[in-house]
C-alpha cells in the first residue's frame, strides 16, 4: 500500500517536499489556500505590466537543480536562467556607485573612490566569507538536525564555535571595513532573514561569497517561472494540488497526526508537512493541549523579523539608473535597523530595493516603461502602525524619496499597487506580517530553532524559514527536499 502525505501549503518548500515524496512512489495532496500556488511569491498582471510580487531572482541555483534531479528532472527542460553581471547597483546617499560584480578587481576600483582602505580587504572578505559558505554547506546546509542528540554531537558543536556564533555580522566586517557605504552594501545580507546587522550572527557574511562568487540569476518570463516549473514537474509525479482549500484544524489522536480539515473536506493521513509560518500553523491548526512545547505563551515570546512594504509600479519610460536589482541607500543605514527593531516604525527614509526585471527582458511591461517591485522593510504587525490608513501616504513618501535620488517622474505611473504587512498576514498566514518568521536577532533564536519535526505529534513536520540560514527560496527548498527524504527514509 502506499503512503500517503497532505502538505499544507503550495510555497517552494511544501512543492519541493512534495516532488521528493511523489518521487519515491507516494501518494500526496498539496492544500494551498490562495488562488494560486507560490506562497510569498505571486505573478500579478495589469495593463500590460507583469510583476513577481516576492522573490525577485535566484541565487544559489544548484538547490533547485538538485531537486530536479533527485526526482529523475532536468531544471533546464522547465526553466531558462541567466547570470546577472553586474549583480545589483548600489547608490548610496552620497552620490557613490558600487556595482556589484564577479570580478574583484572591479569591485576594488568601485569602492577605491570612496575608501582605498577597504578597497585593499575587499579580497580578505571574500576568502572568509568563503570559508563560512563552505562550513556551512559541509555541517549545517545538509542536514535537518531534527535533535538534540544530532545537535550535541561533538564535531557538530566544534564547528558550531567555528562559525563564531557570538560574533554579530556588523562586527566581522568592521574587522575589514570602516567606510558606511561599504558597511551599508554588505551589511544588507542580515536581510535576506529578515534581521539586523546588528544583531545576527556573522554567519550571514557568507552570502558575501554566494552573491560574488556564486552568482545571481534572473528568470526568463520571471521569478514565478519557477513556481510554474515545480508544479509542473509535481503534476507529472501524480501530486495533487488543490488551491482554494483552507486547512481549517490537524487532527491528532493519542499524539499522533490523523489527518487535516479543510474547507474542501477531511483527508485522512498519518503524515502531514505544515508548509507555512510556524508559529501560525501551531496556534491555528493544533489544540494547545496537542503541543506542549509549543504553547501560545511560547510562541508570543518569539522575537520577529521584520515585514516588507512594496510598490508594484508601472511606470511609461525608462531611468538610465536602473539595472536589474538597484539598492538606493540613505544617509544612515543603522538608524533603520533601530526604527524597526528597537522603535517598532516603520523608517522615515528607508532603504529602497528595486528591481526592473524589464532590464534583462524585453515583454515584461510596454515598449518604453518599467515595470518596478519597490520593496523596504518595515516592522511586523504592532498597534503602532495602522496600515489600512497609513499605506497610501507611506507610499507616496518612498516614491518622494525615489524621486529625489533620481527616478524622474516615477509618480506619474500607469499602475500602482501597494503590499503591506496586514496583506501579507491576510494572503499567507505569516504571523504578524512579519516577513521571514521568527527573525535572527539572537544567538538562541539563530543556531536553536524548532526543528523540522514536531517535538509534540508524531507524523508532523513543518518546512518554511525556519532553517539556519534564513527563508531565502533556494534554502527553503532544499529544506522541502531534505524533509521529504527524511519522511520517507522513516517510513521505510
Amino acid at each position: 500500500m502506499r503512503h500517503q502525505a497532505v502538505v499544507i501549503g503550495a510555497g517552494f518548500g511544501g512543492l519541493a517536499c512534495a516532488i521528493i515524496l511523489a518521487s519515491k512512489g507516494w501518494k500526496v495532496k498539496v492544500l494551498e489556500r490562495q488562488q494560486a500556488p507560490g506562497g510569498k511569491l505571486q505573478r500579478i498582471q495589469r495593463e500590460g505590466y507583469t510583476f513577481d510580487r516576492g522573490l525577485s531572482s535566484i541565487t544559489m541555483p544548484h538547490m533547485f537543480r538538485s531537486l530536479f534531479e533527485k526526482a529523475g528532472a532536468d531544471l533546464e527542460d522547465y526553466i531558462g536562467l541567466y547570470e546577472l553581471e553586474p549583480r545589483s547597483r548600489n547608490i548610496f546617499a552620497d552620490g557613490s556607485v558600487v556595482d556589484m560584480s564577479r570580478d574583484a578587481e572591479k569591485m576594488k576600483d568601485q569602492i577605491s573612490t570612496f575608501s582605498p582602505t577597504d578597497a585593499l580587504q575587499y579580497e580578505s572578505f571574500l576568502r572568509e566569507s568563503a570559508e563560512l559558505y563552505q562550513l556551512s554547506e559541509e555541517h549545517f546546509m545538509n542536514r535537518l538536525l531534527s535533535n538534540w542528540k544530532e545537535r550535541a554531537n561533538p564535531a557538530m558543536l566544534r564547528n558550531f564555535l567555528r562559525a563564531r556564533p557570538a560574533t554579530s555580522l556588523q562586527s566581522l566586517l568592521r574587522r575589514y571595513f570602516n567606510h558606511p557605504n561599504t558597511l551599508a552594501m554588505l551589511s544588507r545580507y542580515s536581510t535576506v532573514a529578515g534581521s539586523s546587522p546588528q544583531q545576527s550572527p556573522s554567519i550571514f557574511a557568507l552570502l558575501g561569497h554566494v552573491e560574488a562568487r556564486m552568482g545571481v540569476h534572473g528568470v526568463r518570463g520571471g521569478t514565478y517561472s519557477i513556481v510554474e516549473a515545480m508544479v509542473r514537474l509535481a503534476l507529472e509525479l501524480g501530486v495533487e494540488i488543490i488551491t482554494g482549500s483552507e486547512a481549517k484544524h490537524i487532527a491528532v489522536r493519542k499524539g499522533r497526526v490523523a489527518g487535516v480539515e479543510s474547507d474542501s473536506g477531511f483527508y485522512g493521513t498519518d503524515t502531514v508537512i505544515a508548509a507555512g509560518d510556524l508559529l501560525t500553523m501551531n496556534r491555528d491548526l493544533l489544540d494547545e493541549k496537542d503541543r506542549p512545547s509549543m504553547r501560545d505563551d511560547k510562541i508570543r515570546s518569539y522575537k520577529l523579523s521584520h515585514s516588507s512594504f512594496v510598490l508594484l509600479a508601472g511606470v511609461p519610460r525608462q531611468y538610465s539608473k536602473l539595472l536589474h536589482h538597484t539598492i538606493f541607500f540613505p544617509e544612515s543605514y543603522t538608524r533603520e535597523f533601530q526604527e524597526i527593531f528597537e522603535y517598532g516604525q516603520p523608517p522615515r527614509h528607508p532603504a529602497l530595493y528595486v528591481c526592473y526585471s524589464g532590464y534583462s527582458e524585453k515583454g515584461l511591461a510596454p515598449e518604453g516603461s518599467s515595470n518596478l517591485y519597490i520593496s523596504a522593510k518595515v516592522p511586523y504587525l504592532t498597534p503602532l502602525t495602522d496600515w489600512e490608513k497609513e499605506a497610501k501616504s507611506y507610499g507616496e513618501n518612498i516614491l518622494s524619496d525615489l524621486q529625489n535620488y533620481g527616478l524622474t517622474d516615477i509618480d506619474k505611473y500607469d499602475v500602482v499597487e501597494l503590499y503591506t504587512p496586514q496583506n501579507i498576514a491576510a494572503d499567507t498566514l505569516a504571523y504578524k506580517g512579519s516577513a521571514y518568521g521568527i527573525s535572527y536577532n539572537s544567538l538562541r533564536q539563530t543556531f536553536f530553532r524548532p526543528g523540522h519535526r514536531s517535538k509534540d505529534v508524531e507524523g508532523l513536520w513543518f518546512v518554511g524559514g525556519i532553517g539556519y540560514f534564513g527563508g531565502s527560496t533556494p534554502l527553503v527548498t532544499l529544506a522541502g527536499r531534505l524533509v521529504g527524504e527524511y519522511i520517507d527514509a522513516y517510513k521505510v
